[in-house]
């Protein structure tokens, strides 16, 4: 049952009656739920805003982007690239899909794996909501926690009122999108517990410009080409866009989790086409100005901007062989230095989190604290855009339900 006020708080509070208590009612709280519901403990989920799953709500524009069929650890970012993979391989997104099927939700691959609710988000939340039902987990919303204490048990302050537990689970996200109510809680409470913190960045996020590209390229904002886009020995082919601060588009959010400051990006924006060489089959025949020409692979603005910052345009059968490898060699590889991010705010998730060496990657339990969880993007696991923080929200949840 789901509370926005008043519960029967008789129910849970009293001589030291056993709970678990899970902290965050996002995709994995919900999924841990879920689980240790299913197995027979009682479970408390309290949500500080006034609906569970709204990161989910918002998932692939309302359509809920809910795993990717690639999910492996290869496609997390962490201190510990093998933290993963235990939650990952006990629980794949073809765990997942059989319950959408379950639940008669529609759905379809887009591209990359990526699977997406034919319908909206709505489908998702609610099907989980159904799943606690039936585990018998009861949800409190609206419901703020002020204090967590250890002594034995675990005690919740919450506006509510005092909850005690032998298991808490912290599964409260990370600080990205802010106006949604997200907060380094989580962050401050495994601080409390003297855990571990690794360095919280936005991840996922849109890459501002320098004042000097900013002055070139901010005009050619919504214009969008697709790329591969490259950050050392890193890189990701999807389509970038270009935003009167810098750059956005699946490839720059992809390739945003590994760039640090002070490096550069190097981006192909033909990678389907050996610039020279077609520049070099019509250098006999076209009289057709440069621009114009390259408008027939890049969107025109973007060729008669590029032309005019980079190479005076003339007919084709002008260009010298030098000038067409000059050419060639900034389409292929251009260049360019963010000067940084546009923030939590419009980052899509957290990088970094609670250390994963402080937890036991089977059970996702605290190793020094004992009867304390923390699952989701709390942790310091991160995936790439298009599926894969679901299915680490709901791998990592499951996992965690299996022990609570």
């Amino acid at each position: 049952m789901l509370y926005a006020a008043n519960p029967p708080l008789d129910v849970h509070r009293g001589a030291g009656q056993e709970i678990v208590i899970i902290i965050g009612a996002g995709a994995s709280g919900l999924m841990c739920a879920i689980e240790s519901g299913r197995r027979g403990r009682k479970v408390l989920l309290l949500e500080h805003a006034e609906k569970v799953g709204r990161k989910i709500l918002i998932s692939g524009g309302g359509r809920c982007n809910f795993t990717n069929l690639d999910a492996k650890p290869e496609c997390f970012l962490s201190d510990n690239p093998h933290f993963s993979r235990s939650a990952l391989t006990r629980y794949t997104p073809n765990d997942f899909i059989r319950l959408m099927e379950k639940h008669k939700i529609k759905y379809r691959e887009k591209k990359f794996g990526q699977l997406f609710c034919d319908g909206n988000s709505k489908e998702i939340v609610s099907m989980l909501l159904k799943e606690c039902k039936e585990a018998g987990v009861e949800i409190l919303v609206n419901c703020k926690v002020s204090a967590v204490k250890k002594e034995g048990r675990f005690s919740v302050s919450t506006n509510l009122g005092e909850f005690i537990s032998n298991s808490l689970v912290i599964a409260t996200g990370g600080v990205s999108i802010p106006e949604m109510g997200a907060s380094d809680f989580g962050y401050k409470i495994a601080e409390q517990f003297g855990l571990k913190v690794t360095e919280i960045k936005p991840g996922l996020v849109p890459l501002t410009w320098n004042q000097p590209d900013s002055k070139l390229y901010g005009e050619l904002s919504g214009v969008s080409i697709d790329s591969i886009v490259r950050c050392g020995k890193i890189s990701f082919r999807e389509n970038i866009l270009f935003t009167h601060k810098g750059l956005s588009g699946p490839a720059i959010l992809q390739i945003s989790s590994y760039w640090k400051k002070g490096e550069p990006l190097v981006i192909n924006l033909l990678p389907d086409i050996k610039i020279d060489e077609a520049l070099n089959e019509k250098k006999l025949t076209s009289k057709v100005n440069l621009d114009n020409f390259l408008s027939i692979y890049l969107p025109r603005r973007f060729s008669e901007k590029w032309c005019h910052i980079y190479f005076k345009s003339k007919p084709v059968n002008r260009l010298t062989e030098k000038e067409i490898s000059v050419i060639a060699g900034k389409l292929h590889g251009w260049p360019v230095m963010p000067a940084g991010t546009e923030g939590f705010a419009k980052a899509e998730v957290s990088k970094g989190g609670i250390d994963t060496d402080e937890l036991s990657s089977k059970t996702m339990e605290c190793r020094k604290v004992k009867g304390l969880y923390f699952i989701g993007e709390v942790l310091d696991v991160t995936g790439w855009l298009g599926g894969y923080n679901l299915q680490w929200a709901w791998s990592s949840g499951q996992a965690a339900g299996q022990y609570v």
